[in-house]
């Protein structure tokens, strides 16, 4: 992907979809839950956004994700999930906020910015779109992102992006693959 994140990196997941039953001891859903993770990268400063759903949210995954949209030099801020102890490790810090102690903001360490850009995804999808289905979920986290990435942009200066970013492709509809 071009153009990676530089300087400090949020990271977060959330989860989309139909409440079924009861998640787990942290609000994660359970292994019965009809949810999709999404995971989400905000540059600090810039409100650059990354967000993408995942089968599963393992540490492998969110590694693959980090090094694939930031560099090695970013200092990346997460929660204390466990899935990401090991992700600082390659990169130049790691500042980690403790919600399970009930800790959202110590010094620098914080994942406010990329919490933000999750309510405002929730909200248009709960809000305007009310389901989204796992193979178009891909597709709403892009334009969320856009939607965040440009949000002091004028209407008109946002439609000029739009239509600049469609010009010259052929533009069809593609049937989404199946979500497992």
């Amino acid at each position: 992907m071009a153009d990676l994140m530089k300087g400090t990196v949020e990271m977060d997941e959330t989860y989309i979809g139909a409440r079924k039953k009861r998640g787990s001891r942290r609000g994660r859903p359970g292994p019965d839950s009809h949810k999709t993770p999404v995971v989400a990268l905000v540059e600090r400063g810039t409100g650059r956004v990354r967000a993408f759903p995942m089968p599963r949210v393992t540490a492998d995954n969110l590694q693959e994700a980090l090094s694939a949209n930031a560099v090695k030099s970013a200092t990346l801020m997460t929660d204390d999930y466990f899935a990401y102890r090991s992700l600082g490790e390659g990169q130049a810090a790691h500042g980690v906020v403790k919600h399970s102690n009930d800790e959202y903001v110590r010094g620098e360490a914080h994942t406010n910015t990329v919490e933000g850009f999750f309510s405002l995804l929730k909200r248009g999808i709960n809000g305007a779109f009310h389901h989204v289905s796992r193979g178009h979920l891909e597709r709403y986290c892009d334009e969320f992102a856009f939607r965040y990435e440009n949000r002091k942009a004028t209407d008109a200066e946002r439609a000029t992006m739009i239509v600049g970013g469609a010009e010259g492709k052929r533009l069809t509809y593609q049937q989404p693959a199946k979500a497992s």
